[in-house]
């Protein structure tokens, strides 16, 4: 299995209803990908300083899982909509991860 994780920083005029609205549209999107075993998608609560503004996390199968959600029109759909537009930094990750390590 794989963890993808994406983490972005925004622009400065980003508002909450920007952020909002594209939280809607990704779990929106991650209800019709069904490759997703599992989706986060939400605002960091910045419990320690630093760190980006927003963060995914995503579980797939397999390499073709990941290809099929990244790849998937609603997920381009949602960049083009949001994440470009407000978009500063982008950091991601994915790694492999042990079916039912999440305790």
């Amino acid at each position: 299995m794989i963890l993808h994780i994406a983490a972005f920083r925004w622009k400065d005029d980003v508002t909450e209803a920007d952020v909002t609205a594209l939280t809607d549209a990704l779990m929106t999107m991650a209800a019709g990908i069904p490759e997703l075993r599992s989706y986060v998608a939400a605002p960091n609560l910045h419990l320690r300083p630093a760190g980006f503004d927003y963060g995914v996390a995503a579980v797939l199968d397999d390499q073709a899982g990941l290809d099929a959600y990244l790849d998937h029109p609603e997920h381009l759909a949602a960049y083009e909509s949001f994440i470009g537009r407000m978009l500063a930094e982008r950091a991601a990750v994915q790694l492999p991860i042990a079916e039912g390590s999440f305790r």
